[in-house]
């Protein structure tokens, strides 16, 4: 398998230092950065401290700092920029973000711009730093400009691009996508078995984790029995490669079960999935590489929540990912080191981009595009395991979905014609 070129633009090292004369900001300072084409991000900036406010030595960094999710660049958006260098712009602001991350509740201290130029044949860029130090910023006339610390630069970040054929229901064919290049390299299995679980899953993993059977003990007799008729378990995806051995599997090993009185599955009682891949020379034989954790969001959004874990050699558990997929218009399950949020730790051992997989609004059509960064992949079957995980995410938007509402048929026991 050969990977897509990618290129990721990283800022990092961000700080601000306020002129002489100016105030300690009490309320935080952000900036808002902004590449044409690109979602803009928005980052946090630490104050230095006072005794060096008024210093304009560039040789020293910063006190502490920050760093913004960055840009990623795929081949179409380096072909885009291939001999025609591009304007970060940058805009600081003091006050709140707001919800949405947006500037109406801030007050702009100034902006500033730093040219990025990828070369003319950008897919083939090497490590480029454009710019690290302190950089004065553009403000009113007659007013003491403040300053910021920025670091920005390229990074040549490789990724293997997959895309199933269909909805992963529906079992279909996985293609690795390489430009216009489609190839067939994994085949889908789903099956909607209540009996599954026991059939998939090796004895010392069925409780892998301590809240399998939570939802039992939580509810009482009465409501248990009710929530049996509505619960969505037994799900199970298959992935084979092309000669048809199994290489990985998704398995739901806690039932999606509507919360007492609601019909939603709260994040207080989610449902799970174990991510498998083969162990011996069974074919019945798995091992549990990680887990998933799916429920539905209460709030300003409504969203699929979701948590990641892998798993260790001593059953342990390590979140990598934690996040939430709007469920009106979809998003992107990620696993990244850069961009750690939740209850994940930055001293997970996750570095840098590890997958991104596309996630469909409910009741769209998906497709899941899924990339994963090569030093990722040693060899197919590893490649397998984040397809599973793609397959998981995407059928927990079903599973997630209000039990007033209908499932499609292929999701649906046999003794179901929907919920």
């Amino acid at each position: 398998m050969d990977p897509c070129p990618f290129v990721r633009l990283i800022i990092e090292s961000l700080a601000l230092k306020l002129p002489f004369a100016t105030k300690p900001a009490a309320t935080p300072c952000f900036c808002v950065l902004k590449i044409k084409g690109f979602p803009t991000q928005t980052a946090l900036l630490p104050l230095c401290s006072s005794s060096n406010s008024s210093s304009h030595d560039d040789s020293s960094g910063p006190d502490t700092a920050t760093s913004a999710p960055g840009f990623h660049l795929d081949a179409a958006a380096l072909r885009r920029v291939s001999g025609k260098p591009v304007s970060l712009r940058v805009s600081v602001y003091t006050g709140g973000m707001g919800r949405t991350c947006g500037v109406s509740g801030g007050k702009l201290l100034g902006k500033l711009q730093v040219s990025v130029d990828l070369g003319k044949n950008a897919e083939s860029c090497r490590s480029t730093v454009f710019q690290n130090g302190w950089l004065t910023l553009r403000c009113q006339p007659g007013k003491p400009a403040a300053r910021i610390h920025l670091a920005c630069r390229a990074e040549p970040d490789p990724r293997f691009v997959f895309q199933f054929g269909g909805e992963p229901e529906c079992s279909p064919v996985v293609f690795q996508i390489q430009g216009s290049i489609r190839q067939p390299v994994f085949s889908c299995k789903f099956s909607a078995d209540r009996n599954s679980r026991s059939r998939s899953l090796p004895s010392d993993y069925n409780n892998a984790s301590s809240s399998n059977g939570a939802w039992t003990k939580t509810f009482s007799t009465r409501e248990r029995e009710k929530a049996s008729r509505r619960e969505r378990k037994g799900w199970m995806i298959m992935i084979h490669d092309l000669s048809g051995s199994p290489v990985a599997a998704a398995s739901m090993i806690t039932p999606f079960v509507p919360s007492p009185g609601s019909d939603r599955v709260s994040r207080s009682n989610p449902g799970a999935w174990l991510i498998l891949r083969p162990h011996g020379f069974s074919v019945s034989t798995w091992k549990p590489w990680g887990r998933l954790e799916a429920w539905r969001e209460r709030g300003a959004v409504d969203g699929l929540g979701y948590k990641f874990e892998l798993m260790t050699e001593s059953n342990g558990r390590v979140a990598i990912a934690e996040g939430t997929v709007g469920v009106k218009k979809g998003g992107r399950f990620e696993i990244d080191g850069r961009t750690v949020r939740g209850s994940v730790s930055r001293s997970a051992s996750v570095k840098g981009f590890v997958m991104g997989s596309t996630v469909e609004g409910e009741g769209k059509v998906s497709k899941p595009v899924l990339q994963v960064g090569v030093q990722h992949v040693t060899c197919t079957a590893d490649a397998a395991l984040f397809v599973a995980l793609s397959a998981a995410v995407d059928l927990s938007m079903d599973a997630c979905r209000l039990f007033s509402s209908k499932l499609r048929k292929e999701l649906c026991h046999d003794d179901q014609d929907g919920l």
